[in-house]
């Protein structure tokens, strides 16, 4: 899953980072006496949030809850949207049968029953999934959930020439040889012919997998398995107005300017368990210039950014010099990398992948990033802190943290002499001209491989073009771009829900292709196989370290940070944390308010 937001601006320098960098690092080190515990705002101080709850007992039911966001969703839509704030925002109005825990931090990323009395019970074979709904349960207009609204919302994943985006998981999991249509080509009277699904009665939903899959109550836990009631469904109209399941409901929504939900009065806080419904009313502002939102962040007129992937780098440095006490610094659960194509020469050669990994400075691309409070740690590894497996960076096969984390020229040279290019080669770095962060990335990559001969171009490719462009095998050999820089966080917290998409050869795509380094290793193909029908948690995090360990030994990537963000926190929020759930962004569905009346 890609992160969303883009600060619209192309002018941040490598040396201009390298100065936000520096701040941050004094940041994270000290500094700003008072205001580090929050005595001067009213905030409850730096990183007070960061897996772990701030100010959960000054939360009071009223008031409105004010987002600000540089960006909108993707979609509204509970099938389509893919984007990781939507997911999280969503839940105000959808339900699904399983959710992530409400609390701080790794817990955050489990499951707990959200419709469904408990979680599925689960066939000794892995196959069959059966839940019981809550009693209780109601649509906005009073209306009972019943096991087919469920049912209809899920099979809506298939849709897609009406419904694009959205994640397949479901789809490929329920229905693997694409025989279902769709609701919306359903020849039954219902509308309601998916076979894997059965719904005995109002209160019963079965699932019927042709073939396990470990991480399947997980995919039922996304906003993509949230239910529809056919009466309401809009198909492409329905982002504009879903119809609540949850606490909320919307009242109004324009397209890229606002967003306001209003309490739904027929949702029962007996039926869930999950969700505490604080705020009586929910806005959201949109804004074309980032740098507008942090001002009005800092300002007090918002209370949080939607879009939880850090402050800009002009708002950041305001609020680490004067707010201090409102930011959280989280792990993203995001890692951001290079890649590179073996379909573009050298890079079909392993020595020659390596040369790169070594002869990189790590450090400098670090702090290009922002350093390691706004960047992040220097990433070791693909694998995510927060997916099970991870062994953080523990695990360092190039010792990108260690000896060369400055680069290792000496064994740069050994690496392009064993891959036959003992002089060097040019390349072509592809980077998103919307990300001035990668693009500062990119300079420094550059600036290190010109020191071991390695000449690299920087292509600046259009970012909303991303799929076609880097996402196309025949249009990044034409292009040459034996180096992309690019990043990728779980939609779901297993190697499955990350992993899969990047390096199971099933997933390489002529159009839309996330496996950018075309790996076609029958042994992580195996592995993957494998991990699907493991049911035990042991097992399964046994598995995914080992397929980390294959990538790894591939040399298919440089990664660069396990990233953080500097997200803020208003001064007027209540029942504050973050969570694994989302990527290390605060969890919406039980923010409060201290002072409703603001």
């Amino acid at each position: 899953m890609t992160t969303q937001r883009t600060s619209g601006r192309r002018k941040q320098a490598f040396a201009a980072a390298a100065a936000v960098a520096a701040l941050l690092t004094t940041a994270a080190c000290g500094g700003g006496g008072d205001d580090d515990k929050g005595s001067s705002t009213g905030a409850a101080g730096f990183d007070a949030a960061n897996n772990k709850v701030a100010q959960a007992s000054l939360a009071k039911k009223g008031g409105t809850l004010k987002f600000g966001s540089a960006q909108d969703a993707d979609s509204w839509d509970t099938t389509r949207g893919y984007y990781g704030m939507m997911w999280n925002f969503a839940r105000y109005y959808s339900r699904q049968l399983v959710t992530n825990k409400a609390e701080p931090g790794k817990a955050g990323a489990e499951l707990t029953p959200d419709l469904a009395t408990g979680l599925a019970k689960v066939s000794a074979d892995g196959k069959t999934y059966t839940y019981t709904l809550r009693d209780g349960i109601t649509w906005e207009d009073g209306k009972p959930i019943t096991s087919k609204d469920v049912k209809y919302g899920i099979e809506r994943v298939w849709a897609t020439d009406v419904l694009s985006g959205g994640p397949p998981y479901l789809m490929e999991v329920l229905d693997p040889k694409h025989e279902y249509k769709g609701p919306y080509k359903d020849t039954s009277a219902d509308k309601l012919g998916l076979k894997a699904i059965e719904t005995p009665d109002d209160k019963t939903i079965v699932f019927k997998l042709p073939q396990a899959n470990a991480d399947f109550q997980e995919m039922l836990g996304l906003i993509s398995a949230s239910p529809v009631r056919q009466d309401m469904d809009t198909k492409a109209k329905y982002a504009l107005h879903p119809f609540s399941s949850g606490p909320y409901k919307f009242q109004s929504y324009s397209p890229g300017k606002d967003l306001t939900l209003v309490r739904n009065t027929s949702w029962k806080q007996a039926s869930d368990p999950v969700r505490k419904a604080y705020p009586d009313k929910i806005t959201v502002q949109f804004f074309s210039d980032a740098n507008q939102l942090d001002q009005r962040l800092l300002s007090g007129d918002l209370d949080l950014d939607l879009t939880q992937t850090g402050m800009s780098p002009q708002g950041r440095t305001t609020a680490l010099k004067e707010h201090k006490a409102n930011l959280d610094n989280p792990v993203s659960g995001y890692i951001r990398y290079a890649v590179f194509p073996q379909s573009v020469k050298p890079f079909d050669n392993i020595e020659c992948r390596k040369a790169v990994i070594y002869g990189a400075d790590h450090v400098s691309l670090q702090t290009a990033r922002g350093g390691p409070v706004a960047g992040g740690d220097i990433g070791t590894n693909m694998l995510p802190p927060s997916v099970p497996g991870s062994e953080g960076q523990k695990y360092d096969p190039y010792e990108i943290a260690g000896a060369n984390k400055s680069g290792n020229e000496a064994k740069a040279k050994e690496a392009l002499k064993a891959c036959g290019q003992p002089n060097g080669f040019k390349t072509t770095i592809a980077v998103r001209n919307n990300k001035p962060v990668e693009v500062a990335t990119a300079q420094s990559l550059q600036a290190s491989l010109k020191k071991i001969g390695i000449n690299a171009e920087i292509d600046q490719f259009d970012g909303s073009q991303t799929t076609g462009i880097i996402g196309s095998p025949s249009n990044v050999q034409k292009k040459g771009y034996g180096i992309i820089i690019m990043g990728w966080g779980p939609d779901f917290p297993s190697v499955q829900g990350f992993g899969l998409p990047l390096w199971n050869s099933k997933y390489i795509q002529q159009s839309g292709n996330n496996n950018y380094a075309l790996i076609k290793d029958k042994t992580i193909d195996g592995l993957f196989d494998t991990y699907v029908t493991t049911l035990d948690n042991a097992g399964k995090a046994k598995v995914a370290t080992e397929i980390n360990h294959k990538v790894m030994e591939g040399a298919y990537y440089l990664p660069f940070v396990f990233e953080r963000f500097v997200n803020w926190r208003g001064d007027n929020l209540a029942n504050v944390y973050t969570t694994d759930g989302y990527s290390g962004q605060y969890d919406f569905v039980n923010l409060g308010l201290k002072n409703p009346q603001k």
